[in-house]
Parts: structure tokens; C-alpha cells; sequence
């Protein structure tokens, strides 16, 4: 029997290059799932992303997702796609083994707890951003987001672009922007970090972390912690029933802060190269 894609409709062109376009699993040309493809909205052309991928029961456990998403990779290898990422549930446990056999890994992952109230620890204190410090903390969330952009694999051009439109766009009137927080700890009287904190955002279900950061001289004194406390707190008193965030695989100590203040996984970002 062959497995193949067949579209399910016409192709999604978007500005910039990018495409979109729905198949479905076929078997013989019998219909057996669906699966979406498409560009990646951040990296543009040469990112793909499987956005879907769903067999129908009656046909499940016979080998028919891992041929689709092979098939898959050819299709966005047509497209001159270059890399491919999909975003996987955390107890979608049959799916993250299935990525894991096709040789996908971790880049970061998305997290989430119920916020409780608290109490900062002594010495510290927490204000609003200012208005006239909103420039120069603008400036550099900016610069911080190019260099994780690049880091990544995105050019330095489209970084800037992304970057700089992502932020006006979520922070339109500065620090009178509606529905978002940003907070700034001081210990002992000096400031040491911040923590941004949006309490809507599109797809999530409560208040996200935009950004948390302390001060490089400051670090490894237990700030990351009350910061996370901050936001908390914040999200408590906004009323959202629980409070998300992303966090690279490769920060280390991040991980290992939030698990200890009890979030846990809600799904896994997975890349892989199309060679």
C-alpha cells in the first residue's frame, strides 16, 4: 500500500514569500487523515512547520503519521524549506515519540501553573516602568530579542524587522498599553531585573511572560524567583486562572527555576534540518 499527500485545497500565499497548504493522508487514494503545511510566520520561506497532522482512528497505529510527516519533509523541501519545526502537546505522548524516531529535537518548551499568592523576600520591592524609562528598556528588550533571533538562525535583517514590529505591535501606547505589566525589582534599594507580564494574549488562555531578565551583576542571588512571584501576583490580581511562559531547552537554570516553582509542561517545540 502507498501512503501519499494530496491537497485538500488551494494554496495559502502571504507576504514575504510565504505559503500555506492543507493535504490529505491518502492510502491507496483512499482519505485516511489530514496534515497542514506551512511556512514558519517568524523565519519566513526557508522554515517550514507541520501545523497538523491527524489520522483517522479506524487507521491509527499502522505506520500512517510517520509516512505522512516523510512525505511532509519532501513537500517542504520542494518549497525550498530548509528546516521544519511542529509544536506538540505535552500528553500527546504517542506524537513526541514519533518525532523524537524522526530524528526531531527540543528547542524550548511551553510552561504553565495555577498562580498562588506570596510574599517577595525581605529587602526587595517592586514598582511600575516609567514613562520616561520605557525608551531605553524598549531599546533593550529589542536588542535582547535580535540576539535570541539570530541565535537561532534568523538573519540579522529580518531579526530587526520581527523584533521591532512584534514590540509596537504588543506595546503600542508604551506603558499605557492595556493588559500589560511590567515590573521592576530592586533589592536593598537597587534595581536588579524586570519582569513583563501580558495579561491577554491571542491563544493563551490567562497571562503569559513576555520577558523576565535580571541584571548580570545581580544573578544567582534568588531575583529570577521573585520576579516569578511578581508576575504571579500580578496575574492574580488581573484575575487569569493561570500564567504561561516559554523557556529554551538550553537554559539550564531556567528550567530548573520554573520546575521548582511548580509549572509544568504544556508542549515542546521540535525542529530538525531538511537536509
Amino acid at each position: 500500500m502507498t501512503t501519499t499527500l494530496r491537497p485538500a485545497g488551494p494554496e495559502e500565499r502571504q507576504d514575504g514569500g510565504g505559503r500555506a497548504r492543507p493535504y490529505d493522508v491518502c492510502v491507496n487514494s483512499r482519505r485516511v487523515g489530514r496534515i497542514r503545511l506551512a511556512t514558519d510566520a517568524r523565519f519566513g520561506p526557508a522554515a517550514g512547520r507541520i501545523e497538523a497532522l491527524e489520522i483517522d482512528p479506524p487507521d491509527r497505529h499502522r505506520g500512517r503519521a510517520t509516512v505522512a510527516a516523510l512525505a511532509a519533509e519532501e513537500v517542504l523541501r520542494g518549497w525550498g524549506c530548509r528546516r521544519i519545526e511542529l509544536t506538540v502537546p505535552a500528553a500527546a505522548e504517542a506524537a513526541l515519540r514519533l518525532a523524537a524516531a524522526l530524528g526531531y529535537t527540543e528547542r524550548s518548551r511551553r510552561m504553565a501553573k495555577e498562580p498562588a499568592p506570596s510574599q517577595l523576600p525581605a529587602g526587595s520591592q517592586d514598582r511600575p516602568l516609567g514613562e520616561a524609562e520605557f525608551p531605553a528598556w524598549f531599546a533593550e528588550a529589542h536588542a535582547a530579542y535580535v540576539s535570541q533571533l539570530t541565535t537561532n538562525g534568523m538573519s540579522r535583517e529580518r531579526a530587526e524587522r520581527i523584533s521591532a514590529d512584534g514590540h509596537r505591535a504588543v506595546r503600542p501606547d508604551g506603558v499605557a498599553t492595556p493588559d500589560h505589566v511590567v515590573r521592576i525589582l530592586a533589592h536593598d534599594g537597587v534595581d536588579v531585573g524586570h519582569v513583563w507580564v501580558a495579561m491577554r494574549r491571542p491563544g493563551e488562555p490567562g497571562g503569559y511572560v513576555m520577558d523576565v531578565k535580571v541584571d548580570p551583576a545581580h544573578r544567582g542571588r534568588g531575583h529570577g524567583r521573585t520576579l516569578m512571584l511578581i508576575a504571579e501576583r500580578e496575574c492574580l490580581a488581573a484575575a487569569r486562572e493561570t500564567l504561561g511562559l516559554n523557556v529554551y531547552t538550553d537554559n539550564a537554570p531556567a528550567l530548573k527555576l520554573y520546575d521548582s516553582l511548580g509549572y509544568r509542561p504544556t508542549g515542546y517545540l521540535l525542529w530538525k534540518p531538511i537536509l
